[in-house]
This record gives C-alpha cells, structure tokens and sequence, in this order.
C-alpha cells in the first residue's frame, strides 16, 4: 500500500548577506593609496604649480564625497559655528599641508616627503601635552618621542651638516606633518559630540577646503599655457584616490577595527613611498635615509602607546 504525500512548499531561501572586502586587504590598498600619493604629488608639480595640484586634488577628492554622500542620503552638516570651526579645521586638515607638500616636492624627493609625514604621531604627541590635560603620557612615550625626533635628525644627515638636502623644502614638509595634529586636537576640542555623521563632515570639510583654494590659487598662479595629460592623471589619482576613496576606506576601517588599528597605515606609507620614489621616479637614497625612517616610525609607535595597554 502506497501512501501519497502532498507536496513540499519550499520557503525562499535565505537571503545572502553581502560580501565585504576582508578588512586587511583594504588596509592594504589604503596603505598603497596613501603610499603612492607622494609619487603623484611629484608628478603632478611637473606639469602645474603647486597650488593648482592641490587645488585640482580637492576638486577631485570632494567629487568622491560627494557622489557618497548622494549616494547615502547624507546632508551636509548646519550651523553657522559648525561651519566655522570646520573651515578652520579644512585650513589645517587639508588646505595647508596639502599644499606644503606640493611645494615641498618642487625641490626635495618624494622619498624625503613620505618620510617626513611619518612625523605626524610625534608632533601630536608633542601638541598634547599642551593642549590636551587629559592626555598624559608615560615615560614609555616620552622616550618614543625622543627616538623618533632623533630617527629625524639621522634622515636628515644632521652630522654631516645636512648636506645635499633643500632646507626649505624640508621645512615645509615637515611642517605639513605639524598641520595634521593642529587640525585634530582642534577638531577634538570643538567639533566633537555635533551629532554629524564622519562622512557629512569630511565632506563639507574637503568643500571647504576646496572654497579656499579656489581663491587663493588665482592669485598666485596662471592658467598654464597646455594642459600636461601625464601630470593632470596624476592629480585626478591623487583627489579620487588619495583623498576620496582614501577616507571612505579609513572611515570604515574605523568603524571595523578601531581607531588605534587603522592609523597603523602611518607606518606603511614612508616605506611605499620610498619604494615607489626609488623604483619608479628613480630618486637616489641614502643609507641615512631607511634607516632614520625605521627609527622615525619606531618612535611614533611608542608614542601612540596608552597607560595599560
């Protein structure tokens, strides 16, 4: 005797969750972004003054932000003291050092460049204890601080009277390396707790930044005679990439691992940008030079050591 089933209904299957890149790869490819973004400074000072590549890499990295924010449904932040506060952390956050950097390349390496944006943690560091009360530091970061500053001084040859390097273009570079910390501990201090999305700010921060570009570079420079196509490509990578996509990839970073986590690409970005200085641009190095990075970055670890950690 057989007996008949009905038939089964089969419930719709699952739906599946969508696929996101592992996080350690992103923080490769941010890692590769950042790290190129000097060789693309360089690049993009051979065919358009300094202020016209910082320019055109807002231009383009605001685009990014834009299109995401769109994208998101995310609106620009409100409030005239908001807004205030965000041009001066524009000035300081992208304006200014994006374009000391710029200038900076106009006579020392790319190479020498990446290096000296390694500086960062120790200058913030250095700031803190000034600006910060609540920030205070262990014996263990104060000696990070004097390895890395001391990690400078060997990049910089300081016992052979710095010779063969441009001073000016070296102090500019690291005083673009200054720049960040001041727009941070700013930021801390004053934009903080604004109920406004990462995204929203930097967004309206990068227009900001483009805003003051957009005056200043008319009045120090003139529209070029031709458009160079190698240098122009360099800039669009440079704003899209090293500037747009680059904060998208961070930001999430962020939101995945942490902070302490994803600001280890700082440690990254001199030795991809000394390789791509060295293999692609064929910029010379000095024995000085890898090894008072190491010490550079070996001290900026320590200094980002927290009581207990």
């Amino acid at each position: 005797m057989s007996t008949v089933t009905a038939p089964r209904t089969q419930s719709p299957a699952p739906a599946r969750p969508r696929t996101r890149l592992d996080w350690r790869l992103r923080f490769a490819v941010l890692s590769l972004i950042w790290g190129f973004s000097f060789l693309l400074i360089k690049v993009g000072t051979e065919g358009y003054a300094p202020f016209q590549v910082t320019l055109g890499r807002l231009v383009f990295g605001t685009a990014v932000l834009a299109a995401a924010m769109a994208v998101k449904r995310e609106r620009l932040p409100r409030g005239g003291r908001v807004w205030g506060h965000m041009a001066v952390a524009a000035f300081f956050l992208n304006a200014l050092p994006f374009s000391l950097f710029a200038y900076s390349e106009l006579t020392i390496p790319s190479t020498l460049a990446g290096i000296c944006n390694a500086t960062s943690p120790l200058w913030g560091m250095a700031l803190s204890l000034v600006a910060l009360s609540e920030d205070r530091p262990t014996r263990v970061r104060f000696a990070g601080l004097g390895l890395g500053f001391l990690g400078v001084l060997t990049v910089l040859g300081a016992w052979q009277g710095f010779h063969g390097l441009d001073a000016t273009g070296t102090a500019m570079a690291l005083l673009a390396s200054l720049s960040y910390p001041i727009g941070w501990i700013y930021v801390r201090r004053n934009l903080a707790g604004t109920g406004n999305s990462h995204l929203s700010m930097t967004g309206a921060q990068l227009l900001l930044a483009t805003l003051q570009l957009a005056v200043v570079t008319p009045l120090f420079t003139s529209v070029p005679d031709h458009f160079s196509l190698v240098p122009l490509l360099a800039i669009a990578a440079l704003g899209a990439l090293g500037t747009g996509l680059a904060v998208l990839i961070q930001y999430g970073l962020v939101a995945e691992v942490g902070p302490t986590t994803a600001q280890m690409v700082t440690y990254f970005i001199p030795v991809i940008a000394t390789a791509a200085g060295v293999a692609i641009l064929g910029e010379s190095l000095r024995w000085t030079t890898p090894v008072g990075a190491v010490v550079v970055l070996a001290g900026a670890a320590l200094t980002q050591l927290r009581r207990g950690a």
